[in-house]
């Protein structure tokens, strides 16, 4: 996005602080749509589309897996971007990589995973899929990783221990001094808690998990809801929710767009170094934030902890558990390329392989290494 078109406290791409590794300049894009690009060729992309949410893939092909969700979060953070000014290809390639080191199976497969890695420094899909675009893809010939330039790298690393910020060196140093990342990742970071509000919603409604009678009284989804029956009173169910989430994901945005305004208008940011010592400028209002979180709350009662749901999890953790265990005891069931980073790093490189997993492999997987008749 040319520079022209960016408020003064938004990130150039051509004023970025660069790559670990030295390139030409590319031709005809920018830095931050290249990286953009980079993100969508590689592998890791390419395997969110077997990741999953909340449903295990083979549940059905009408819910959300990480690939659709990440697109969710693009678009919602371009809208809002556009409208303050930022970078929208920064922001976009924020969004579409921060799930990149997401394990199969969704929250149930990272817990089992980061169990599995309790002795071994732990695990956390933010910080994994760091090391997913700085040394895992395996795609061009002079570096390993994707070569990203230090704002989306600093974007996608969303949290991060003190001590894994001091191995990080630049990228983690923000969290050592408390400074703020740029706008652009604070929009994409918010965008994830809203995409992920609003699509549990409809993922749960068309699972029947979720009952739409009973979701009338609820913060902004259930005032939309009413307002539509009212509106179009004999529409069908799954149109009528569909029109409440779309005035309820609307709802939202416009409250992120407003508030934000306001408060970088009172901040009055000149640069992205004042925003770094700024506090987080991109928020709901108190009032939309308290009402957000509500509708969190409710999907983690009536979804997230779902006795169906929570049977799949239990399943879920069993896998990748087992899976970590066997290779753990036998580091030559891993494939070629994972048998040599264990001579280094065994429980590191067992926790890569099992994090790259789809959640069909991570099955397939399983089946073959425990069941006989597997091949």
């Amino acid at each position: 996005m040319s520079s022209d078109f960016l408020a003064e406290y938004a990130v150039p791409a051509d004023l970025t602080w660069g790559r670990k590794h030295k390139e030409k300049k590319a031709i005809g894009r920018t830095e931050f749509q290249r990286d953009r690009d980079r993100i969508i060729h590689s592998t890791a992309f390419r395997r969110l589309e077997y990741k999953t949410q909340v449903f295990v893939n083979h549940e059905g092909d009408h819910f959300r897996t990480r690939l659709t969700h990440s697109l969710e979060v693009a678009q919602i953070a371009r809208s809002v971007a556009f409208s303050l000014g930022l970078n929208v290809d920064l922001v976009e390639a924020i969004a579409l990589a921060h799930d990149l080191g997401h394990t199969p199976f969704g929250h149930s497969g990272q817990d089992a995973l980061n169990e599995s890695m309790e002795a071994f420094g732990g695990f956390e899909h933010n910080l994994q899929s760091l090391r997913v675009i700085d040394h895992l893809e395996l795609r061009y010939a002079q570096f390993d990783g994707l070569n990203l330039c230090f704002e989306t790298r600093e974007g996608i690393l969303k949290h991060c221990s003190l001590k894994n910020a001091r191995e990080l060196a630049e990228v983690g140093k923000r969290f050592i001094e408390n400074r703020r990342p740029s706008l652009e990742a604070q929009l994409a970071n918010v965008a994830d808690g809203l995409a992920y509000n609003n699509h549990d919603i409809d993922d749960g409604l068309r699972s029947g998990l979720l009952d739409l009678a009973h979701m009338s009284d609820l913060p902004v989804f259930g005032e939309h809801l009413r307002a539509v029956a009212s509106e179009y009173p004999n529409i069908e169910e799954q149109r009528r929710a569909s029109e409440a989430i779309r005035r309820t994901v609307n709802s939202f945005v416009v409250d992120l767009t407003e508030e934000s305004k306001r408060l970088i208008h009172a901040a009055k940011p000149a640069s992205l170094d004042d925003v770094r010592k700024l506090p987080e400028l991109i928020c709901f209002s108190e009032e939309m934030e308290l009402k957000h979180r509500e509708l969190k709350q409710y999907l983690h009662q009536y979804l997230y902890r779902h006795f169906k749901v929570q049977r799949m999890a239990d399943k879920a953790k069993r896998v990748v558990s087992s899976l970590f265990k066997a290779f753990e005891e036998d580091v030559g069931l891993l494939p070629p390329r994972h048998q040599a980073q264990a001579k280094i790093d065994a429980p590191r490189a067992i926790s890569d392989y099992i994090a790259g997993m789809t959640d069909r492999y991570a099955m397939k997987e399983y089946r073959q290494i425990f069941l006989v008749d597997s091949v």
